[in-house]
């Protein structure tokens, strides 16, 4: 017998859940097919919120002879095979996998997207903007299928109840339970559903006990070779930022549940340099330290090297300011004509005429009036100390001091 699931899909938009901007009434995709206007387009979402049925529903609905071509199993040949058929009409192509589409798959499809002949419905768990090739992403629109809220999983889980072998009633408590370890997927709610109800007789009312019976560990959306494991990275770099403890240890908890110790170092050590910085100058041995010793332990110890790290970067002063001065410095040189080295800063030059170059050191503070910038941007100014910090405040005063030794006007 079908999975309660597979029974489950939809026979039309009107039965597709948490989509109206697609497939509502004022959906684009139902207005290209009341129009007769088929555009090329990608969806892309979280596995589980209805791409596939989408893209079948609507290339039922699109009047063409369409196909199914996967691009991680189907080769060139296949799709010569599909494109042929343009020979004697237009036809609609659904690329499952998109992402995996290889180049020379890609370069003999591409005539027929320019002229029309066929139209592409892209699918893709992972951002296009970063994973599909731009000569594909140019002729398509990109549309998300967005993950499905609370609701959207009850009114699934709803509406599956009266097509389970069985006449049961659910209670709130396992209907929360349910959208709980969905994960915000209507397959994964559907198929729990499903599990849970093979111990209920007729006119028995499921509870949250029989779903947790049968949902064993909650299902985290925490595949790192997708988008969401950096939307972690960027969360736990956006915590730490923020001074917000609790986030950060909460973020690195995720984190660890995959056991990548080496991605999340490295974005501990960059956080040291880029938010810290200055302000805390120690933190970035700090962290080296700690990563050191955590990999050295492994896990699961090593959650409480990078716990206690975590939390002295989270509430350490911050400082952005060496981050933004050599971004400042590599824009400057980038953009515009900074002039050659002076004569006082260049080895050739000082080793023709060697009086050229005061040596720091040889006077009073170790400073002299010699500045090193070249003529074009010689009053450029590149880092901008802030006083936040006992010792970035001491580098400010240190700074002025220098200035004004160099009878220098900031």
């Amino acid at each position: 017998m079908k999975p309660l699931a597979y029974r489950m899909r939809p026979e039309n938009f009107s039965e597709v859940y948490g989509q109206d901007h697609l497939v509502g009434k004022d959906g684009v995709l139902v207005a290209m097919l009341n129009k007769g206007k088929l555009l090329s387009f990608i969806l892309h979402g979280p596995p589980g919120t209805g791409k596939t049925t989408i893209a079948k529903l609507f290339a039922g609905q699109s009047g063409l002879d369409h196909y199914v071509f996967n691009a991680s199993t189907d080769n060139k040949a296949r799709l010569k095979d599909i494109l042929d058929t343009t020979a004697y009409h237009d036809i609609l192509i659904v690329i499952d996998e998109i992402h995996r589409m290889k180049t020379d798959v890609q370069d003999y499809l591409l005539p027929f997207m320019e002229n029309g002949k066929a139209t592409v419905i892209g699918l893709t768990a992972l951002n296009p903007y970063q994973n599909i090739n731009m000569a594909i992403r140019s002729r398509c629109h990109l549309y998300e299928v967005k993950k499905l809220d609370g609701p959207a999983i009850e009114q699934a889980v709803m509406r599956g109840l009266k097509d389970l072998d069985v006449d049961i009633r659910i209670d709130k408590q396992a209907l929360a339970a349910i959208v709980r370890y969905s994960n915000h997927e209507v397959r994964t709610a559907l198929n729990l559903l499903e599990a849970a109800s093979l111990v209920l007789e007729d006119g028995a009312t499921m509870t949250a006990k029989h779903v947790y019976r049968v949902a064993g560990k909650v299902s985290h959306d925490l595949d790192d070779h997708e988008d969401h494991f950096y939307d972690l990275l960027s969360a736990l770099q956006k915590s730490i930022r923020g001074s917000d403890v609790d986030a950060a240890l909460h973020y690195l908890a995720r984190l660890l549940t995959l056991g990548d110790l080496q991605a999340i170092i490295r974005r501990l050590l960059v956080i040291a340099y880029e938010d810290i910085g200055l302000a805390n100058p120690l933190m970035g041995g700090k962290v080296l330290s700690a990563a050191d010793a955590a990999i050295r332990v492994g896990l699961p110890e090593a959650r409480i090297i990078l716990g206690t790290v975590v939390i002295d970067m989270a509430l350490s002063p911050k400082s952005n300011t060496a981050y933004l001065a050599i971004d400042s410095a590599l824009s400057d040189y980038d953009q515009n004509d900074t002039g050659s080295v002076p004569d006082q800063a260049n080895n050739r030059k000082i080793r023709v005429n060697p009086d050229i170059y005061h040596y720091p050191h040889n006077d009073k503070d170790s400073v002299n009036t010699q500045t090193y910038l070249p003529e074009p941007i010689k009053n450029r100014t590149y880092y901008l100390p802030k006083e936040e910090s006992g010792y970035e405040k001491a580098l400010a005063e240190r700074l002025k001091m220098i200035d004004k030794l160099k009878n220098k006007k900031r």
